[in-house]
């Protein structure tokens, strides 16, 4: 999908409140490969999920015994103008416990949800007391709430595993998480989360927007991360680097209201700086906190834009280097 085509269709759904992303089982399952062992003997809960058309619930359901799984508990919210609804069910969320039990495994295609009293938003009490018996939280949550579902997450000390939009690194309450070493970025980012099933009343966009085999409509923004404090190996493996600065001094611009050198490139890392660098957000997805240090995020000794010769380049995270290297082969 074209970047502009994909900004307009999140922006809308931002302005509309009107999130309805759902996730394919490819790129679920693509993510949630690399975390198997994080989810034995685990209450999994997806708070933004109905179980009859949610690719998480069917994601976990089938993958319950491998994973060794406890409970999966999936829960979904309905708005009060419901009207595929009966009348005494319009308004009410709905959730479903699933333990792999025979009755489970027999309507696992048409599960018996419960109603809640309420709407079933993730902060309404009665999804708060499921959050609280849940062990990790998998979903993909509504990108216009983000920063209040993260902080729900963090307040009840929840492990998690969701999906956001590449931009959420930059909200400080996000990146202060990452800085503190509480969350960081899964292993899928941009063209990794490939695309996401729409509603029929969601315009395709874009030249990657798409009618799949299932007759689903998926559009691809191509800009979506997965945000998480569940480890992997990935997150500890060094970051190669192959520059130096010192006898290339001229490649690196200085900043004029910070004490630390430009570098545009995450493969352009000098090996042989000691001080402060300016780097990409996406930085962030080959972090390695062995590795370097963050220190801040975009702005100067000023309290504005780092900026060069005037000018501010795209936004930077400002990091050191903790693995000096003077030569390279």
């Amino acid at each position: 999908m074209a970047r502009n085509a994909s900004n307009k269709l999140l922006q809308n759904a931002k302005k509309s409140k009107s999130d309805e992303f759902y996730t394919q089982l490819c790129d679920i399952e693509s993510e949630l490969k690399h975390y198997k062992a994080h989810f034995k003997d685990k209450v999994v809960f997806c708070n933004c999920d109905d179980p009859k058309v949610s690719n998480f619930f069917k994601y976990f359901s089938n993958n319950f015994e491998s994973l060794g799984i406890k409970k999966l508990i999936t829960s979904c919210y309905q708005e009060q103008t419901g009207e595929l609804f009966k009348e005494e069910t319009k308004g009410k969320g709905f959730f479903y416990e699933y333990e792999n039990t025979t009755e489970d495994k027999k309507e696992i295609n048409s599960p018996r949800v419960i109603n809640f009293m309420g709407d079933g938003d993730f902060r309404s009490p009665e999804s708060i007391e499921l959050i609280k018996k849940a062990d990790i939280v998998v979903t993909n949550p509504p990108f216009s709430l983000f920063r209040e579902y993260v902080e729900q997450l963090v307040k009840y000390d929840k492990k998690f595993l969701i999906i956001g939009n590449v931009n959420a690194i930059t909200y400080k309450e996000i990146f202060k998480l990452i800085k503190e070493n509480k969350a960081w970025l899964g292993i899928n980012l941009g063209r990794g989360v490939s695309g996401f099933i729409v509603p029929e009343h969601y315009e395709l966009y874009g030249t990657e927007a798409r009618i799949d085999e299932s007759g689903n409509r998926v559009v691809s923004p191509n800009n979506c991360l997965w945000l998480t404090n569940l480890d992997t190996l990935k997150r500890h493996e060094d970051i190669q680097l192959k520059n130096k600065y010192y006898g290339n001094e001229d490649q690196y611009s200085k900043y004029d209201n910070y004490d630390g050198i430009n570098v545009n490139k995450t493969k352009d890392i000098p090996a042989d700086y000691e001080g402060a660098m300016g780097v990409p957000i996406t930085f962030l997805h080959k972090f390695n906190p062995e590795q370097f240090e963050i220190i801040k995020f975009r702005k100067g000794d000023d309290g504005k834009d780092l900026s060069i010769n005037g000018k501010c380049p795209y936004f930077r995270i400002l990091i050191k280097n903790k693995r000096i290297t003077t030569e390279l082969n």
